[in-house]
Order: structure tokens, then C-alpha cells, then sequence
């Protein structure tokens, strides 16, 4: 699917591995994800690790920026879209000292950041997983 050249992968292939995870999820679910925003960076910045009370930003591999659908109204229009960052360094090194497949790791970083575009806590999601294991 995605070809890793010796090289570490762009932030292109990366925003290409999350529009993939995208493109999987399906309905109901895909028609509220139509307006989300997907940005790669480098690392987070002190404002993103902040709102997640973390202060190394190789703990951070993605972050949703936005209001949960649940709360969306007419009264928040002209607002920013949602967006989904993905942190480019972190995971790469992820990738690196785990060997899982980079697309699989995008994806789920993707798929819980989605999450939270619907409403879902950490600790809801990490029920989630642990019932579908």
C-alpha cells in the first residue's frame, strides 16, 4: 500500500496514510468526519502538550482540535474546521522502536482522534479497545 523508502516518509505520505484511515471508516460515522482538517507537524508545541498535560513532545503523536460533533450548533459557525494533527517525529520513532506497520500506527492514531471528534474521553476509548480485545 504505502512504499517506505530507507528515508523517513514525508509529512505528503504521511497526510496520504491518514486520508487512507479516513476513507475506511464508514457510515454513518464518515459523514461527520467530511469537514476535519488533517495537518502534519513535526512535534507539538508547548500549547498543544499543554492542553494535554504533557511536557515531552515525543509523548505526543496526535491531537483533535475542535468542538466534539455533540456540541457543534449554529451559535459556533465561522469557526475553525476541526482539525487533526498528527506529529510527525513521534511517530516515526514509534514506528521505529515498536516495528509495527507505519500505516496501521497512522491509522490508529487517526481512528482515536476521530474519537474524540465524537465526543469519546481517553478513557472511553481505551475501554473500547480493551473490550475488542
Amino acid at each position: 500500500m504505502f512504499r517506505m523508502s530507507p528515508l523517513s516518509p514525508s509529512a505528503a505520505t504521511f497526510e496520504r496514510m491518514a486520508h487512507a484511515a479516513f476513507a475506511r471508516i464508514p457510515s454513518p460515522f464518515a459523514e461527520h468526519l467530511r469537514d476535519i482538517v488533517v495537518r502534519i507537524e513535526e512535534f507539538a508545541d508547548a500549547e498543544a502538550l499543554e492542553s494535554v498535560g504533557l511536557s515531552d513532545p515525543w509523548e505526543l503523536s496526535g491531537l483533535y482540535h475542535g468542538l466534539p460533533l455533540g456540541e457543534q450548533s449554529a451559535w459556533h459557525s465561522g469557526q475553525l474546521p476541526p482539525t487533526i494533527t498528527l506529529y510527525r517525529q513521534p511517530l516515526l520513532a514509534e514506528w521505529r522502536a515498536t516495528g509495527v506497520d507505519l500505516a496501521a500506527l497512522v491509522a490508529h492514531v487517526v481512528i482515536h482522534e476521530v474519537g474524540h471528534h465524537f465526543g469519546l474521553s481517553d478513557a472511553d476509548m481505551h475501554a473500547l479497545e480493551r473490550q475488542a480485545d
